[in-house]
């Protein structure tokens, strides 16, 4: 079936590519798997690609398709198989697939999505695109979300009371951090959490702040803890193909790349810095928001510890030099905060 569908839609593909050339223009595919719904597809992927057919006065031009083609974990291969031509994925939902990536999802970074969006970039240039990870697609831009929280049905008055607490947890290293602190964590993607908290499965959920409205779960949550920095963070790429990008005319992709790279990745962290903004209001009037004290903080660092190097040790499994590039990360975050 796989195949199939696959046959189809590079037959599509090739029909396309040659309609476009007739007219000189290059019409780009482009699959996304959220809900058409989201702010990051109305506030920052379709701005994105407006901006790219408006700076190349319509000669690049970018089409949605009408529903994803595959799971969200299956984003990466799409593209880099030429199947779609621009997709935007979490690399955490590939579990060791991209071993760089850990370093963006660690706790405490910012609690500015647009300072470690910028941070990541300039580590992924710098460094970490030296693994190779990404090897067969351009990459416009990597970046995070904003600082994610845990969000409870249960009363939270200390770190201690995390213990025992089923969480839904959406990565591999937010599993391995809600375990350092006594939880429980249930996966399952983001789409399932109302499900998850409505049926009782879990007592609560990892979430960026956004999220927690987005997907109307208010009505089964009675507490927030809250630290400066987030809990966790998640990774995120947007990429194109790479023989697409190469296809397109130089002058062309000298017109879009001022769009990509730290611009995209600032562009990706204001959007979530609004959404957070306005969720955080609604939030605040409507449960509990502990904040962490510097006590609380204290005490989970010296727990997150082993997670952390753990995973500095996964990203220099990748080739690259895992503990500089995590100090390199909190150096810009540093720069990047005081500017």
């Amino acid at each position: 079936m796989k195949k199939y569908l696959r046959a189809i839609i590079c037959s599509f593909a090739a029909v396309s590519f040659t309609a476009s050339n007739a007219s000189s223009e290059t019409v780009l595919s482009l699959n996304s798997w959220l809900p058409p719904s989201h702010p990051y597809v109305i506030d920052f992927i379709k701005p994105v690609m407006a901006d790219i057919e408006a700076v190349t006065a319509g000669r690049v031009t970018v089409e949605f398709l009408p529903a994803p083609l595959a799971h969200p974990s299956d984003t990466f291969e799409l593209v880099r198989n030429g199947i779609v031509d621009i997709s935007y994925a979490v690399q955490g939902y590939s579990p060791r697939r991209f071993k760089t990536a850990v370093l963006a999802e660690m706790p405490f970074l910012s609690d500015d999505a647009v300072i470690s969006s910028v941070a990541f970039q300039r580590v992924h240039a710098s460094m970490l695109a030296d693994a190779g990870e990404y090897d067969g697609v351009k990459v416009m831009a990597v970046h995070t979300h904003g600082p994610g929280h845990i969000f409870s049905s249960r009363d939270i008055a200390s770190v201690d009371d995390l213990e025992g607490q089923k969480l839904r947890t959406g990565s591999i290293v937010a599993q391995d951090l809600a375990k350092s602190f006594g939880a429980v964590p249930v996966e399952g993607p983001a789409s399932k959490s109302y499900e998850l908290l409505s049926q009782r499965v879990v007592d609560g959920i990892m979430f960026p702040s956004e999220s927690v409205e987005f997907f109307r779960l208010l009505t089964h949550l009675s507490t927030a803890f809250l630290a400066e920095g987030g809990m966790y963070n998640t990774a995120f790429m947007v990429i194109m193909n790479e023989k697409t990008w190469n296809q397109i005319s130089q002058e062309d992709r000298a017109l879009i790349e001022p769009l990509l790279g730290e611009a995209l990745a600032a562009r990706a962290g204001k959007m979530w810095n609004t959404v957070d903004a306005a969720a955080n209001e609604t939030l605040g009037a409507s449960i509990h928001m502990y904040r962490a004290s510097a006590d609380d903080v204290a005490a989970l660092r010296e727990r997150f510890r082993p997670v952390v190097d753990a995973n500095i040790a996964l990203a220099s499994e990748a080739g690259v030099d895992g503990r500089a590039a995590y100090n390199m990360l909190l150096d810009e975050i540093q720069k990047l905060t005081t500017q």
